[in-house]
């Protein structure tokens, strides 16, 4: 019987910035079609971790192995949605050029979009409903609206492994709702997902697997083994308040500055 690879494997990887490491001896593997939260508090190395993940920044040491091939063997085989305010809303750029970005990878930025580009692009427009929006510029448009914008960019890509930064953060039940719908399809799909989260009840009814993260792996696995109060108080330190009938709740300074912001947006 031939041994299939992990779809990722991070092999005792060390990433920062120069002289200042952000995340050491990050040690795990990921198997097919898994869903995995990535939590941990604010400047734990969520954001790191996706940006080596999708080669944005290069790894000091270790590898990173997807299907058993180092990182950039596979062609545009990982989407990377990051979080909103890591991009640029005022670029002059319409809708349904955003989605067909994900087609590059696959045609070229030089090539003309080919037929079938084209149908996969509306194809993917209509599954997060903003078909309508197709000629509107992204700046334009509302936070959920923007969300599914990149969702669909994903689908476009058809990526084997989807990484998302603070996804449900700022959003409304209904956008978390159609996200979480979205990864159930992928789920089916057999494409690996990494979702970064500070909603620890979601994170823990709605995952495969969690990655504790805080400068270093503090745990990996099932919700219930990784959600542990000891495990919990090394990820979060005395900001953990307290676990009430199954809830997890941790106090407002593990979020992020630009969640807070997005919360006062929201309101």
């Amino acid at each position: 019987m031939t041994h299939t690879p992990h779809r990722l494997d991070v092999q005792n990887i060390r990433l920062g910035y120069g002289s200042k490491i952000i995340l050491d001896d990050l040690n795990f593997q990921i198997p097919h079609g898994a869903r995995v939260a990535v939590v941990g508090p604010n400047g734990a190395g969520k954001s790191t971790l996706f940006k080596a993940l999708v080669g944005l920044l290069p790894i000091q040491a270790g590898k990173i192995l997807i299907h058993g091939e180092a990182l950039g063997a596979h062609k545009d085989c990982v989407a990377y949605i990051p979080q909103r305010e890591a991009v640029d809303w005022r670029f002059p750029v319409t809708v349904e050029d955003v989605v067909m970005m994900g087609r590059y990878g696959q045609s070229g930025w030089l090539s003309r979009p080919s037929k079938r580009d084209r149908e996969i692009v509306a194809a993917s427009l209509q599954k997060m409903e903003i078909t309508n929006l197709a000629s509107r510029s992204i700046g334009q448009l509302s936070g959920g609206q923007q969300q599914r914008v990149f969702l669909a960019r994903a689908i476009a890509q058809e990526p084997h492994i989807l990484l998302m930064d603070e996804p449900f953060t700022g959003v409304d039940v209904a956008m978390q709702e159609a996200t979480l719908k979205l990864l159930d399809q992928l789920q089916d799909q057999e494409v690996t997902m990494l979702i970064s989260t500070h909603d620890l009840n979601l994170a823990a009814s709605r995952f495969d697997l969690i990655l504790l993260l805080n400068h270093r792996l503090i745990a990996y696995g099932a919700p219930q083994q990784v959600f542990t109060k000891e495990n919990l108080i090394q990820a979060f330190g005395r900001s953990l308040l307290v676990m009430e009938n199954g809830l997890l709740l941790v106090d407002d300074c593990c979020a992020s500055d630009a969640e807070h912001s997005r919360s006062a947006e929201a309101q």
